[in-house]
């Protein structure tokens, strides 16, 4: 970032003396207001819920313009990654800054493939947990975890150490998300195999099992990568600002990703796709197709009540660039299985294209996100609904990898301390 040429005045209306405060560029986007030494001229915070209007850091890993429609990923545009790369292409990139060459390339995928096997006492770690356990609640318990298993890359000071936690979680966490799965399932664990890609492994260590040799559908496989692509970062999100500010107090690598699953599990941020696939059930075992206009209009009716999941989105004020991608994924994934007269997705459908018309929806923008897409896909392929927020964990996990160690290695970090607004009892005495 630069000091732009002009500064921001502060004026107040009860004859305090006004302040001016720098004024800072990024390479795109709005410029920013420097407010550290605030408190320090004035005595006073400014006040934010839910930093609607606060720049939380500086970073140069993924860029959104919400009004475009636009997300970058090192400058890149999402729909050129998502049709020209893979998945560990897209890591690459969001670790080190740019794309890999042929030798780069070949080194990294080697190195992330050849390490996704777990410590073998995991499993027994795992049958702590009930099987019904929620999937989330067991990624959260194994990924904390892993710091008591790979206790020797637990330095957060060490860039080394860095190093090999980001290739550990990168390679491991689709073994996890997979046992959980069978752990839940009461099927054995598969063993990851090192000579298939990152997506393909993923899928025979979900479906395959000990009976039967597992064949890759390369549609699905595809579909796969591409859903981890496209969540692989999102800028300074919910679940990306836990994982800075865990990583703030000095934790290991582990724990701060831990956090950042955690936050993620919640239903307005990670668990939005489970929330839509939960309304498109509830709606089927209601009336069904029938009954879509009569639950659109609900929907409009503000004291109803309804929420419609999976469309609209707090940042992109007109068309998730993520969305359309998956669409197209969505429309391929159906067509490869023979579901597109399946009565849910057909549903789905019938929801699509409600929103895409009705003036109300239209008017608010209220277009269809990439969670109503993903969440019809992974449902398609075989993933229960309960494992949809553990599929975007793996995918974002090397996002939040890549913005912790940037916030590391900023010259001007220190640990994350928000101030309030307290609007409490002020000073007493006991009586």
């Amino acid at each position: 970032m630069k000091l732009a040429d002009n500064k921001a005045t502060l004026s107040f209306s009860n004859g305090k003396p006004s302040v001016e405060l720098p004024v800072y560029q990024g390479s795109i986007g709005p410029d920013v207001i420097d407010i550290r030494k605030l408190y320090g001229q004035t005595g006073m915070f400014t006040y934010d819920p839910g930093f609607l209007s606060t720049a939380s850091c500086q970073s140069a890993i993924t860029y959104i313009d919400g009004d475009k429609g636009e997300l970058l990923y090192r400058g890149y545009p999402i729909e050129q990654l998502a049709t020209q790369c893979d998945y560990l292409d897209t890591c690459y990139l969001l670790l080190n800054g740019e794309l890999p060459n042929d030798s780069q390339r070949n080194e990294f995928h080697g190195l992330v493939l050849k390490h996704t096997m777990v410590h073998e006492q995991m499993q027994f770690f795992l049958r702590g947990f009930r099987r019904d356990a929620h999937p989330m609640a067991v990624l959260t318990g194994l990924i904390g975890a892993l710091s008591a298993f790979y206790h020797d890359s637990t330095d957060i000071t060490n860039p080394k150490h860095r190093e090999i936690a980001a290739i550990r979680l990168i390679s491991k966490l689709p073994t996890l998300v997979a046992m959980a799965y069978k752990y839940g399932m009461g099927q054995p664990y598969m063993y990851p195999r090192n000579d298939l890609s990152y997506a393909g492994n993923f899928l025979r260590m979900m479906f395959g099992t000990p009976c039967e040799d597992y064949v890759v559908n390369p549609v699905i496989e595809r579909a796969m990568d591409r859903i981890f692509i496209l969540h692989a970062d999102h800028e300074q999100n919910a679940s990306t600002s836990t994982v800075r500010l865990c990583g703030s107090s000095g934790t290991n690598p582990f724990a701060a990703i831990a956090a950042g699953v955690a936050c993620l599990w919640g239903p307005a941020h990670g668990g939005a796709n489970e929330a839509c696939l939960n309304m498109l059930e509830h709606l089927q075992a209601n009336g069904g197709v029938a009954k879509v206009g009569e639950f659109m209009e609900q929907v409009k009716d503000k004291n109803s009540g309804v929420k419609l999941m999976g469309f609209g989105h707090r940042v992109y004020k007109n068309y998730d660039p993520r969305a359309k991608l998956m669409q197209e994924t969505c429309n391929e994934v159906l067509a490869e299985l023979g579901l597109e007269k399946d009565p849910l997705f057909a549903l789905a459908k019938q929801v699509e294209k409600i929103a895409l018309e009705d003036e109300y929806f239209v008017e608010r923008k209220l277009y269809p996100n990439v969670d109503f897409y993903s969440g019809i896909v992974q449902r398609a392929i075989g993933i229960p609904v309960s494992l949809f927020t553990g599929v975007f964990a793996l995918a974002r996990t090397v996002g939040w990898i890549a913005q912790l160690n940037e916030m590391l290695a900023d010259p001007e970090y220190k640990i994350g301390r928000p101030r309030q607004l307290f609007t409490g009892s002020p000073r007493r005495d006991i009586a």
